[in-house]
């Protein structure tokens, strides 16, 4: 398993180094969170011995039970919907969210950050796509939501994150990347403060992601191997 998984892991870094250079970047301008939903503890620390520091979990009850299993000292990102009654447990548990998709949710945040006596770091979710089935700010609603940001004393918004429409050819999500990296840019001119963070790109898409600009690629399947199939022990 871990000879396998080093292997993985060389190989996605060769991937995102490759796309650094042929985006004028250095390949420590991108970092890899390492999507570990579904797969156990012993996994997870056999990512991390191999280097790897930030993890991403999509549910909130499967990550309170994983990340006392695992060594200390890594760093757990929520990637998934997030249920606002969930933020309490969400803030004890994540120092970053990439999916805040609604006005609603971000001020549960404040509340419960608040409450906690914490600050937690967070993306908003972008549908750029328009896909029905996507969760996400539609692109026009995001500049209120950017208005209503510097009442913000525990939430800390400070990037944006999409997913593109899965298809065989990775080509095809460029336009969806290069349109997020354009609407940052236009809403930071606006906004007056950076959104430094561009959470985009999977196993199959990150190369397309980081030339469009992406700061963050989420990779799963490729690091850790085949998810473990429904019933099986994880």
């Amino acid at each position: 398993m871990s000879n396998a998984m080093a292997e993985r892991l060389a190989a996605i870094q060769e991937r995102i180094a490759a796309a650094c250079a042929r985006s004028g970047r250095g390949p420590d301008a991108v970092e890899l969170v390492a999507v570990s939903k579904t797969y156990p503890p012993e996994d997870v620390d056999s990512l991390a011995r191999l280097g790897c520091r930030i993890f991403g979990e999509s549910r909130v009850q499967e990550a309170a039970q994983k990340i006392p299993a695992c060594a200390s000292g890594l760093e757990w990102h929520g990637i998934g919907h997030l249920q606002r009654n969930k933020v309490p447990l969400a803030i004890a548990l994540f120092s970053r969210l990439h999916g805040v998709d609604s006005l609603r949710l971000l001020e549960r945040l404040e509340t419960c950050a608040a409450e906690a006596g914490r600050s937690i770091q967070v993306c908003l979710e972008v549908n750029v796509s328009g896909e029905a089935s996507k969760y996400g700010f539609a692109p026009d609603a995001v500049p209120a939501v950017l208005d209503y940001v510097p009442s913000l004393r525990y939430v800390q918004v400070d990037g944006l994150m999409t997913i593109a429409p899965f298809t065989a050819d990775p080509e095809d999500s460029r336009r969806h990347f290069c349109r997020l990296r354009e609407l940052r840019d236009a809403w930071v001119g606006a906004c007056g403060w950076p959104l430094e963070v561009l959470s985009m790109g999977m196993s199959h898409d990150l190369a397309v992601a980081i030339e469009e600009g992406a700061t963050m690629v989420r990779v799963g399947t490729a690091l850790f191997g085949p998810r473990p199939k429904p019933g099986e022990d994880v």
